[in-house]
């Protein structure tokens, strides 16, 4: 994976510092940053950025004139996201914002991510800043929706990552307020394993569904080909 030194993880053409942040860098971040869909994107928002790492993936991935802001209520998180995007080759393509997507105002995105909170019922952690990165008392699953939305172009793409449970709720819910789901890909570690996380695109235009599958390791401890794939050009060891 990205070589981690010290509370810094070290891609092939970016570090990220997440010392200092609630939510820190993981394999979810990485494949959603990797997978989400940024063909024909001008303007991209990124909810809940923590570290950074997701904006500066989809930077790295997009032409030098697109747009990327990224969103946290974290102040600490924006400060050190911040501090992450100067040190990046894209210091002038990502704008880092202390602000909730509820209050948030914007014109349209074309791409809209996000690794979101989704541990809706489970015991809370101790730290309120904690508590607000991976719980959904500040955002629910109704309100992550209905603002995407509202700030999603008509034929934009919100693409989330959500354990397995928490998806198949988000997507019931999203299907019931008008999306489409258009896009969907189960991930699990291993191919007898059960699905760990869910990737799904949504949309506001009626298509329909294309199904993916995605595992990590073969059988042994070796990634699996696709796994390199869609991950290689941000991995440092492969």
């Amino acid at each position: 994976m990205a070589k981690k030194i010290k509370d810094i993880f070290q891609f092939k053409k970016f570090s990220v510092k997440h010392d200092r942040c609630t939510h820190k860098v993981g394999t979810d971040g990485v494949l959603l940053g990797a997978w989400a869909d940024t063909q024909n994107v001008t303007r991209v928002l990124d909810v809940g950025t923590g570290s950074g790492v997701i904006a500066l993936m989809l930077a790295q991935r997009t032409l030098p004139d697109v747009s990327i802001d990224a969103i946290d209520i974290s102040i600490k998180d924006c400060e050190q996201a911040t501090e992450n995007i100067n040190a990046s080759p894209w210091p002038e393509k990502v704008r880092i914002i202390n602000q909730a997507i509820q209050t948030y105002e914007s014109e349209p995105y074309d791409l809209i991510v996000t690794n979101p909170p989704y541990f809706i019922d489970s015991t809370k952690p101790p730290a309120e800043e904690r508590t607000r990165a991976r719980h959904t008392e500040t955002l629910s699953p109704y309100e992550l929706l209905l603002h995407a939305k509202r700030l999603l172009s008509p034929y934009g793409k919100f693409c989330i990552i959500l354990p397995n449970v928490e998806a198949q709720s988000l997507v019931s819910l999203a299907l019931k307020q008008g999306w489409y789901c258009t896009r969907l890909c189960e991930f699990r570690a291993r191919i007898n394993k059960t699905t760990e996380r869910v990737l799904f695109q949504l949309q506001q235009q009626k298509q329909e569904t294309v199904k993916e599958s995605l595992i990590l390791y073969e059988q042994d401890e070796e990634w699996t080909v696709a796994y390199k794939n869609l991950t290689r050009d941000f991995y440092v060891k492969i």
